[in-house]
Order: structure tokens, then sequence, then C-alpha cells
């Protein structure tokens, strides 16, 4: 019986923290944004080549002007600086974009507001703080409308965003600073250069076509007619899609062997009965012998082992839960109960009962009645 608990609640608790661990890297995936693609100059795999060049805000212009597919287009640059305000500072992620990358990656606001159209084209030093900078640099206040300094450069608070965590894959997406694209060019960078085009988009749409006309557009742009891009394009969709995937299989393969343990349970089973046929021979060559039937015997015994097994998956199941209640805490992922495994990792504990009791329940089945009394 201990066998079957173990392999219960080992399958119960495998399966719900897998659940749970499918369901935050979800989350995480969707705050990125499933609906979008991200274009980088460069091929696919060789990350941002030294002879592709940048892209620039009229590429941006020139995709949500001639792709119908696109709700919104972001073009992003970003580059590490000290954020200080008062006796306070940080360390980092500044990032010139447009009101349209709060969009693309689904950001609300906190407190005040994004940019204005005429902030974004006269490159205006406003910006909008993440909540890692706001903590860090204004603790619990409200800093909209006050300064804060960036680099040799100085800006004003216009909005912070509500807070998101830490992505799936560990970084923190509230630890950065967004300002108008131009003013990033003119006042940070130095030149008009983008690094990234954050591309979103509608409802109706598969992201699928949505990259291929993007690409359409970069190479006419580009004067690309033959050879490989000089850009790559990254399909959220299918990153999520592949990260959820990867979850799953290897929940699935957790369970397993955490099955396992039950089929080690089933032959202990099955040697318990065998040694208690062994041990009730002559009460079984008794009802044999005032009139019981070979299936009588049989059925007795097989019910023997259902019970001692269901008994197991019972409690398996009462410490399974109650563990993947305690794991879920301890790995600070949500609690996804898991009703269908309760009821299959139940419904199979009762079924090995019956599948190793049926050898040693066939077996005191084809006693003999006489040597059965005669046995000592």
């Amino acid at each position: 019986m201990l066998g079957i608990v173990i392999g219960v609640a080992a399958v119960i608790a495998m399966v719900t923290m897998g659940a749970g661990v499918t369901q935050q890297v979800g989350e995480s995936l969707s705050r990125l944004g499933t609906n979008l693609i991200l274009v980088r100059p460069g091929e696919a795999g060789a990350g941002a080549r030294a002879e592709a060049a940048p892209f620039s805000a009229a590429d941006a212009d020139a995709i949500a002007r001639e792709v119908s597919e696109a709700q919104a287009v972001a073009p992003v640059e970003s580059r590490p600086l000290q954020a200080i305000a008062g006796d306070r500072n940080r360390l980092t992620t500044v990032t010139g974009s447009t009101h349209a990358l709060l969009d693309v990656r689904a950001w609300t606001f906190d407190n005040g507001r994004g940019f204005t159209e005429g902030e974004e084209r006269a490159g205006t030093a406003v910006c909008v703080l993440g909540a890692t900078v706001r903590s860090d640099l204004f603790g619990g206040e409200d800093p909209t409308d006050r300064r804060i300094r960036i680099g040799a450069r100085t800006c004003r608070v216009a909005g912070t965003l509500a807070p998101k965590g830490a992505s799936s894959f560990g970084a923190d997406q509230d630890d950065f600073v967004l300002v108008p694209l131009r003013w990033f060019q003119r006042q940070l960078a130095g030149n008009t250069g983008v690094r990234s085009l954050y591309v979103s988009a509608r409802a109706d749409v598969a992201t699928a076509q949505l990259a291929r006309d993007v690409a359409q557009v970069l190479r006419e742009r580009r004067r690309i007619q033959r050879g490989s891009d000089d850009f790559s394009i990254r399909d959220m969709t299918e990153i999520a899609s592949a990260a959820l995937g990867t979850t799953r299989a290897l929940t699935r393969f957790v369970a397993a062997l955490a099955a396992v343990s039950m089929l080690v349970g089933g032959i202990g089973i099955m040697n318990i009965m065998l040694v208690s046929v062994t041990e009730r021979t002559q009460e079984i060559g008794i009802r044999l012998a005032v009139g019981a039937r070979e299936r009588d015997v049989q059925r007795q015994f097989l019910t023997e082992s259902a019970v001692l097994t269901s008994i197991g998956g019972v409690v398996g199941i009462a410490l399974g839960t109650g563990a993947s209640v305690l794991g879920a805490r301890v790995l600070h992922v949500p609690f996804v109960p898991q009703i269908g495994i309760v009821v299959a990792a139940f419904a199979l504990s009762a079924a090995v009962g019956l599948c190793f009791g049926y050898y040693p329940a066939r077996r005191a089945a084809h006693l003999d009645p006489i040597t059965s009394l005669q046995h000592e």
C-alpha cells in the first residue's frame, strides 16, 4: 500500500506543480506580448552584424502605413545609463521609443500619462518610469512632474507604469526608463539608428502573415532583391508555444517517472497476496469444501487487492494535494488543481490492484480442497 501511496502522491504533486509552472510561464509570456513580432538587423541567429545597417524611425512609419495587418509599430533603441533623483541613483536601461511600445507590450499606467504626439515629434525631455526604477528613486512617493537626471541630461517624469514582475527568463521587466525616441537619439545616442522594431498584429491576423508582410516592406526599403535578408524576425507566438510545450513535456516526463513507483507498489501487493494465499490455504480449502465456487474465491482475493490499492490511492490523493499546495508556495507558482489527474490516479491505483491481484486470486481459486484442508 505504501508504494501506491507514494506513486499516487508523486504523480498528483508533479502534475499539479507542473501545471502551475506552465501557467506562470504563459502569464509571463503574455506580459511580453504574444501577438507581436520582433525585428532586428542582422541574420537570424547571428545577432546584429556590423555590416547590417540599423533601422530608422522612417522604417517603422513605412510598416505602419503599408502593412494593414499591423496594429501598432514601435521603434526601440536602448542603452544602460545611470538614473539619478536627488541623492538616489540606479543603473537601469533607458529605452527610446514611442507611446506605441506601451501598446504592443500591454503596459498599464500606475500614475500619470504617456507621451503625447507633439512631445514625440519635438523630442521633449519627458520620461516614463518602470516600477523598479520608481521604487528605487522615489520610494512610495508619486514622482509625476518631478525631474530626474539620465546621464548628463535631465527630463520630467510624465508617469509611472504598473509593475509586471520578472519575465519567464528571469529579467526584471520593470527596470527601465522610457523616453521619446527623438530625444534619446539627439541627447543620448547621437545618431538616428534603431536596433529593434516591435510590431503587434491585429486581433484577427496571424503573426506569421504579419511577419511575411513586414519582411516584404523591409526588403523593398533596404533594396534586397536576392540572397539572404540582413534582418531577422522573431515571432513571439512561436516562442511562447515552444516554451509552453517544453514545460508540458517536462511535466509529463516527471509524472511518468513518478508513476513507476505505482508499478513497484503493484508488485509488492502481488507478493503480499501470494503470501496471504499461502497462509490462508486451510481457509480456502474449507470454503471450497462447503460449496464455494472458484470464482467466489477469486473474487474475494481480487476484492481484497483492489481495496488495498484503493485505500492507498485515497491516502496518496490527500498527501499529493498537500504536497502540491506546499510546493506551489515554495516555488512561488500558482496552485492549479488537476481534477482529471486526481481521478485518473485513483482509477489507476484500483486498476493496479486488480491487475497485480489477479495471479494470486487465480492461484487461490485453483487450490485443491483436499490438499488445502491437510495444509499446516
